[in-house]
């Protein structure tokens, strides 16, 4: 029976090839949608690293005014008056803990390093943190320890802290804690003293990134100093709190500027543009699927229609309406499976050739057994009427052709 389908729809291969190109367009932008929505499906599984709930933003403005004439004197400043106002926070009582840190999560400030290692480059975000930022955060470190106030005595050596990807990075199977990395051109060595579980500040739709913290003490940090204070607000606090935190940083320091705002309303304004590019491809895609719809609906319509004398002379040789049934859906389902083959053989290229490595094999393979099932059901879901006006064909309806 296959072979005889097979050798139809080949033999008719000029007007199939229109449907061919239609399921092949329709697959390779539906596959494209998919692989995105599984990745972000994918992403939003995985540890954060870190808790959101209760945390509150405190974002600083500095206004230096004498940097260009002092600046060694208008940094210390700085690092002074950021240490008083960090003391300052910590003794609200509304205030479980605070710290300082570079790069809040769910912001748009990012930083990125790199170095060679083994001969081989190594990109990682960075970011650097206070004694309590682990504590803010509820950050889980799965081995090692965090920074304490004895590693801002100083030391041959700079500690770091470092999640279980850019562990596996640098040191593959190797036990990470206490090893050191250091480039050749670096003066002082990093060592890594912690092992965090994950820290994606991008949040849930975020892939796994190699990520690398750093010591910061105000004042003392080298590369830059933090701007920004993360507290830890008890059980119960409303945002009439922000009004009196603000007010008294400002009577500490009235040239500089200060904004407050919790860590879950950033939050859902980061998702939100997340989730917007889905959200337009999903649409587009969904008028694509519409209209390949009618379109596949109109040919197979068209081409039963024009297949009434070959159907007819099948019903009087004893084909049943079930048979018939099964034989254009059948054809449908094998023109279908001409233009996912070569669906399949260019997406296939994505993860062998490794285009996009931040995607791993599973989410590839998800996504296609996704797309091949919304096509395949499409096609057959198409065929269901055109396959059902060949059932109501009467045998002597081809005694009107020649």
């Amino acid at each position: 029976m296959m072979r005889h389908i097979w050798k139809l729809v080949w033999n008719r291969k000029r007007a199939n090839a229109l449907i061919v190109i239609e399921i092949l367009a329709s697959f390779l932008v539906l596959y494209a949608v998919t692989l995105v929505g599984v990745y972000f499906a994918h992403n939003y599984r995985q540890p954060l690293g870190f808790s959101y709930d209760r945390v509150w933003l405190v974002e600083i403005d500095w206004q230096r005014e004498s940097i260009e004439l002092q600046p060694e004197l208008e940094e210390e400043k700085e690092a002074a008056m950021m240490r008083q106002l960090l003391t300052a926070v910590k003794e609200f009582p509304e205030v479980e803990s605070a710290a300082a840190m570079s790069v809040v999560p769910y912001s748009n400030s990012t930083y990125s390093s790199g170095f060679t290692w083994k001969g081989r480059q190594v990109e990682f975000m960075f970011n650097r943190g206070t004694t309590d930022t682990a504590q803010v955060l509820d950050m889980h470190l799965t081995a090692g320890r965090w920074f304490t106030e004895a590693d801002a005595a100083g030391s041959s050596f700079r500690p770091v802290v470092i999640n279980r990807r850019l562990a596996r990075e640098l040191f593959g199977t190797e036990n990470p804690l206490g090893q050191v990395v250091k480039e050749e051109q670096d003066k002082v060595e990093r060592r890594v003293i912690g092992v965090l579980e994950d820290f994606r500040k991008d949040g849930e739709f975020s892939g796994l990134q190699s990520y690398m913290f750093e010591h910061a003490t105000l004042g003392k940090s080298k590369g830059g100093q933090p701007n920004n204070f993360v507290l830890r607000v008890r059980p119960g606090v409303t945002a009439a709190f922000e009004e009196k935190l603000t007010g008294k940083l400002r009577s500490m320091a009235p040239t500089w500027g200060f904004e407050v705002k919790p860590i879950e309303q950033m939050r859902e304004s980061t998702l939100l543009w997340q989730l917007i590019p889905l959200t337009i491809f999903g649409v587009i895609v969904g008028f694509l699927l519409i209209m390949v719809s009618l379109g596949l609906l109109g040919v197979l319509w068209q081409n039963v229609t024009q297949r009434t004398k070959e159907i007819g002379l099948r019903r009087a040789l004893g084909a049943t309406a079930g048979e018939v049934y099964a034989q254009i859906v059948s054809e449908l389902l094998v023109v279908s499976t001409f233009g996912l083959s070569l669906g399949i053989l260019a997406v296939i290229q994505f993860p062998l050739l490794k285009v996009v490595d931040f995607i791993s094999p599973t989410v590839y393979f998800t996504s296609l057994v996704i797309s091949l099932g919304i096509v395949y059901g499409l096609t057959v879901l198409c065929g269901l009427y055109p396959g059902w006006l060949a059932t109501r064909v009467q045998p002597s309806e081809a005694l009107h052709y020649e």
